[in-house]
């Protein structure tokens, strides 16, 4: 299955491909083709005439002198098969656009390069002749491509110090020079025949003289003037080529510095590495080792503190355990003094006054020995008496007033024991 493709006079249509693999192309210009379906491929491209303005800013003459030419050119795809295949297999896919854009820059091109070899008087004064050359040598290339140049022209020749401008003033200069040299010498010529008399012929001569001096001053007035202005444009000229060779050194020089700030900041990267380097290794052979030996104090320190926590709680155990024995035995032996107490209290009552005596008589000596504890500090007693039974007889006085004291102390009548009676009647 197919389809019948037409075409009109200002397009080429391409058809490619078909049945069996083929590898031919069909080319038809205002016309119409068969395609096949999914098999045959289908392009189409533009006969239509294109304008192109090329320009070429600040190109300098053979003379130095930088011009800016415009022009106007008419370019068409040419329909010969071979060449419109060229074109074809350059342009196939593009837009109008990019077709002028490959064209414009190659007449730019060869407008730019013959501009180079003319001078300006050639340039300006012979417009036609000058774009014939460029269609000559531009012609080859574009028809290379598949191209024709139609027409060519120069639109407008100018620059931007007045060079075209002087030199129209220049040949306006020397036609007006001409014409007074003319009119002079044809005054100079009609006053000699004229006249008859030396005075008369005098005066014209001087006249004519006096003309072509005139003339002559202008002329080299005129010469100065334009050599004064080619000498400026030629130094301003000097001074831009010196002013963008410093402005390319200066652009040298920032390339160069770029350069070596790349390089400090590789240095910088590394030195970092170098620095990070000598940390770890640092961190190895000093930090870690101070660390453990930090944790290892540590542990020390933290067993001794357990060990004094712990030899300081079984002390306090055993304190306790003391307290506790000692609690108890003072417990049991304050149950055993109540028992006692109790067992005295209960022997006292049962007793009577016998239980009150004995009490007393465990007492005494205790007493007595409280009495007598300052004599005991007493070295020596020496008794005065003129009797020898008088020291007898003070001590029985003395026993005989204890029951008496006894009584007066604990309510307790000793003169009621039978033994005391006895020594009570032995002294009466």
């Amino acid at each position: 299955m197919g389809s019948c493709l037409t075409v009109g006079p200002n397009e080429a249509l391409v058809v490619s491909g078909g049945c069996s693999g083929s590898d031919e192309k069909t080319y038809v210009v205002g016309g119409g083709v068969w395609a096949w379906w999914f098999l045959s491929n289908t392009q189409r491209i533009t006969l239509e005439i294109m304008t192109l303005q090329p320009k070429c800013e600040s190109v300098e003459t053979a003379e130095g002198v930088a011009i800016t030419v415009t022009g106007v050119a008419q370019v068409k795809v040419m329909t010969d098969r071979d060449l419109l295949a060229i074109a074809c297999e350059q342009f196939l896919g593009k837009s109008v656009g990019e077709i002028k854009t490959v064209v414009l820059q190659t007449l730019e091109g060869h407008l730019r390069s013959i501009l180079g070899t003319l001078t300006v008087e050639q340039i300006y004064q012979d417009r036609d002749q000058f774009a014939q050359l460029v269609r000559e040598v531009a012609a080859p290339d574009v028809g290379r491509m598949g191209i024709e140049i139609l027409s060519f022209t120069i639109k407008d020749v100018y620059d931007k110090l007045d060079y075209l401008s002087s030199l129209g003033k220049t040949q306006t200069a020397a036609v007006q020079r001409d014409a007074d040299i003319g009119v002079a010498e044809a005054e100079r010529d009609a006053g000699i025949k004229e006249a008859e008399c030396k005075k008369q012929m005098m005066d014209v001569t001087f006249l004519a003289d006096t003309k072509m001096a005139d003339s002559k001053r202008q002329l080299e007035l005129q010469k100065a003037a334009f050599n004064q202005e080619v000498n400026t444009k030629k130094a301003e000229v000097q001074l831009a080529y010196e002013l963008q060779a410093a402005k390319e050194q200066q652009k040298i020089r920032l390339e160069e510095v770029e350069i070596e700030v790349v390089q400090r900041k590789k240095q910088i990267i590394i030195e970092e590495k170098e620095i990070d380097r000598t940390e770890k290794e640092l961190i190895a052979t000093v930090k870690r080792p101070a660390e453990a030996e930090a944790y290892k104090m540590q542990q020390l320190a933290e067993g001794q503190k357990t060990k004094k926590v712990l030899t300081a709680q079984a002390e306090a155990e055993k304190i306790r355990k003391i307290g506790e024995a000692e609690a108890k035995s003072i417990e049991a032996v304050g149950k055993a003094e109540a028992e006692k107490m109790r067992l005295k209290a209960e022997a006292y009552q049962q007793y009577g006054e016998a239980a009150k005596t004995a009490l007393v008589l465990e007492s005494l000596p205790k007493i007595a020995a409280k009495v007598s504890a300052p004599l005991a500090r007493t070295n020596e007693i020496v008794i005065l008496s003129g009797e020898g039974s008088r020291v007898t007889g003070e001590v029985n006085r003395l026993l005989a007033e204890l029951p008496v004291s006894v009584n007066a102390l604990t309510g307790v009548d000793l003169s009621k024991i039978p033994l005391l009676q006895k020594l009570t009647n032995a002294e009466a």
